[in-house]
């Protein structure tokens, strides 16, 4: 279905009905992207000593329980109640979910041993475009990132002033395809998250982070509509599932 949508005093078109998933959905066990060093994911079956919520096992109908951490385990997104005292919800944070997006493929830079996503390759890939939000893909690419072990491996991350560059820009939601925007082991700096919610001194509540997301190779570059959802959580972060559509 060609729909065509008018947003921020601009119209343009996209195809509702070729939605283009790019979140990872969590399943049972090990196989699931993990970080931070929380255990596997658990969905079990509520029991009692006359009843089991499994019908495999029996049971009338499936009523698992589901043991998760949002931030370690899969797709989410998290508010700057993630860095604040205050511990500002998601869920009160985020009210619009539909925006204008650019994908970016970013190869990040070796230094002293870290890769990291630069503000001129961010800068050099952005150019003068206007957008609200921004979907960032590390190269190179791998359907591994889909079930990755990111503990204790000093993943790729962010620079501070690449997320400075982004709050300067406007830049209300960032998404990428890394377990953070910051270095695994930085002492608890977090330099990257503070500089693109501009915490403490003008913080932008309205503003997300999306983390450990996935575009197949076969998701181009370019310019998209984005549906941000996520489950409504009273916390900082909430398992997400964001879907692009394509500009016409």
């Amino acid at each position: 279905m060609i729909a065509t949508i008018e947003h921020n005093n601009s119209n343009f078109k996209v195809d509702l009905s070729s939605p283009i998933d790019i979140s990872i959905p969590l399943k049972n066990g090990k196989n699931n992207p993990t970080a931070w060093y929380v255990p596997a994911v658990k969905m079990e079956p509520v029991m009692t000593e006359d009843w089991v919520g499994e019908v495999k096992q029996g049971g009338s109908v499936n009523f698992f329980n589901i043991y998760f951490n949002p931030h370690g385990h899969g797709t989410h997104t998290e508010s700057v109640g993630h860095i604040s005292k205050n511990q500002e919800s998601i869920n009160e944070c985020v009210k619009q979910y539909f925006f204008t997006s650019i994908v970016i493929s970013v190869q990040p830079e070796e230094r002293d041993g870290d890769l990291i996503i630069t503000k001129n390759a961010i800068k050099e890939l952005i150019k003068s475009r206007n957008t609200e939000s921004i979907i960032i893909r590390t190269l190179p690419n791998s359907s591994d990132k889909k079930t990755m072990q990111y503990s204790n491996s000093n993943p790729p991350y962010m620079e501070e002033e690449a997320a400075f560059l982004l709050k300067e820009l406007n830049i209300k939601h960032l998404l990428i395809d890394l377990p953070s925007v910051d270095r695994e082991e930085d002492g608890g700096k977090l330099l990257a998250h503070h500089a693109f919610w501009d915490y403490p001194k003008n913080t932008r509540l309205d503003c997300s982070i999306t983390e450990l997301i996935y575009l197949s190779d076969e998701v181009l570059d370019g310019e998209y509509l984005l549906n941000l959802s996520f489950a409504p959580f009273e916390n900082d972060a909430s398992p997400s599932r964001p879907t692009l559509y394509k500009m016409l």
